[in-house]
Parts: structure tokens; sequence; C-alpha cells
């Protein structure tokens, strides 16, 4: 059982963990075991070598990490159901789920758990997510152990849990706001005389480029603005006009709109 690891909930997020873990040779593909109700989905993962399964009880007995990556409004169901083959001194449990907070899972569970939420972004796709993690009642181990799980996801941060409604911010609702700067940014190609295919792989690569810069060298993004924008040239012009009309000052109102409807939904 010895960090075996259950996946239950076998939709797009957990067979992207499934293929995560796999690719990246952090777990072998027979300690991993993934349910779901129709599991004729999950015959790409069979086939790597993943076991899969309907029934959850089956997982939870063959694993000792336990991944939950339902649908909110399962949780409460799933977890009575598994309540009685749920030992804290053999299961340590990751919820991936949107919006269920530690409290919620202990007041269905026990407070005796070791609990871990980590919210990833749909990036976790491609192995390129920004995960953020809390934890209740987890020792070092335990903490390096699901720090290294999701390091094989992309990158990884660990937070207060109180940050994690900022965090759906900022690394899950600010990837609709990168989309939306590229969209922009390949129209404005297009006007400019590029055709759309072009104008698509030239904005996408760049902004790919601007990130893996501020993460590889860990500069102030201002540092890199600086060594493009040279005395009276097309940059400065053109981050100027954007100013004017409001760009850095859109954005952070959309971060802080977003933030307040989650705080105000709740």
């Amino acid at each position: 059982m010895k960090d075996k690891i259950a996946i239950i909930g076998g939709g797009n997020l957990g067979s992207a963990i499934a293929e995560g873990l796999i690719s990246s040779k952090f777990a072998k593909p027979q300690h991993i075991i993934i349910t779901k109700r129709n599991i004729s989905t999950l015959r790409s993962l069979e086939e790597r070598g993943v076991m899969i399964t309907n029934d959850n009880a089956e997982a939870i007995r063959y694993a000792k990490w336990i991944i939950l990556a339902v649908k909110p409004f399962q949780v409460k169901d799933i977890l009575l159901q598994l309540k009685s083959d749920l030992d804290p001194l053999q299961h340590q449990i990751v919820s991936v789920m949107t919006g269920v907070w530690i409290k919620d899972i202990q007041e269905i569970l026990t407070t005796e758990f070791t609990l871990f939420r980590a919210m990833p972004n749909t990036a976790i796709a491609i192995q390129q997510s920004i995960t953020c993690i809390c934890s209740h009642g987890a020792n070092d181990e335990q903490t390096q152990f699901v720090g290294e799980l999701f390091n094989q996801l992309g990158k990884v941060v660990f937070i207060e849990e109180k940050l994690m409604d900022a965090a759906t911010v900022l690394g899950a609702c600010g990837t609709a706001y990168a989309m939306r700067y590229i969209r922009a940014n390949i129209q404005g190609g297009i006007e400019i005389g590029f055709d759309a295919k072009t104008a698509s792989l030239i904005a996408a690569q760049t902004v790919k480029g601007a990130a893996e810069l501020l993460l590889t060298k860990h500069t102030h993004p201002e540092q890199e603005i600086d060594k493009v924008t040279t005395p009276k040239g097309c940059t400065i012009a053109g981050l100027n006009e954007m100013e004017h009309q409001g760009f850095s000052s859109s954005l952070i109102k959309g971060v802080v709109t977003s933030y307040k409807k989650i705080i105000n939904d709740m």
C-alpha cells in the first residue's frame, strides 16, 4: 500500500493527474488506481498499466494516498459511502475539488485524517499547472510527497487555506485573463498584416517566452520590460497608450471583481 495512489473520479482532472504521474515516472502505472462510473473512457490508462474500477471502496483498500477528484456536489455522498473503509492511520487524503474546504471534509469524516487541499488549473493537462496547496495535520514527509507529486504536473506553491479563493482567481481565472490578452494580441496582429494562424503562433509563443523569463531568471516584470523599451521607441509608445486606456487598471479591477464574486457567493 505504501505510496500507492487512488484517484477517486476519472474525469478530465483525475485522468490528467494520472497521465502526468505516469509520464513523469513519479509513480509506476500499476501503483495507480482510478475510478469512474463508466470505466470505458479510462481504457487508454488501463492500456498503460493503470488499474481502473467503478468501485471506489476497492480503490480505497488498494492505496495509501486518496486523491478526491469528483464534483463538489458528489463529495458528501461518496465520503459517507467510503467512511467505513477509510482509516486515518493508513490513508492520507488530497482534495482537488474547487470550493470544498478542509473543514467540509472533516465534518463528514473526522479531524484525525491528514488532509491536503490542492487547486491546480487547466494547464495540468499538459503538466504546466500552478497548483496551490494547503494542509491539515501533515508532517514534513507527507508534505514533501504531495509537493513532489504536483511538481510533476507543473509548479507548486504552499499557502494558507484562507488564500485559496484568491488563488482560484489568480491561478485558475488567470488562465482566462491570459487567454483574453493573447486573443487581443492576435486581433491586433491581424490588423497590422498577419494571417490569423501566424499571429496566433507569434502571440502565444511570445507570452510563453515572457513567462519563462520570469520563472527562470526570477526577475521582476519591469526589469524585463526595461530591456525592450528604448527612448522614443515603439514599445514605450504602445505601452503608454495601453496605460492611457486603462490596461493595468482594468486587469487589477478584473482580478478584484472575480475575488469579490467568489466571496459574495459563499
